[in-house]
């Protein structure tokens, strides 16, 4: 049951500014999560967004079961990823 990761236009953009060992283990994270996203992302209280943890830095996603996708909101430190 491997699901589909799906990045917004935010995301990616904040993707870009990565360096590139964090951009590694997101993207080595990711891949993981494809295989069984909910045993890796927690619900967000009082949202329907989910949130992973990959160290420092924190993925936002909303999960869609019917056609088996991740969609990625946002991404970024996790001092800074709550407040948008």
């Amino acid at each position: 049951m491997t699901f589909t990761i799906i990045f917004s236009q935010d995301s990616m953009r904040e993707f870009k500014k990565l360096d590139n060992l964090t951009a590694k283990r997101l993207l080595d994270k990711l891949e993981s999560i494809k295989e069984n996203p909910y045993h890796f992302f927690e619900r967000l209280a009082g949202r329907e967004e989910y949130k992973a943890r990959v160290g420092d830095y924190r993925l936002l996603a909303k999960i869609l079961p019917n056609e088996k996708s991740i969609f990625v909101l946002s991404l970024g430190h996790r001092k800074n990823i709550y407040k948008k």
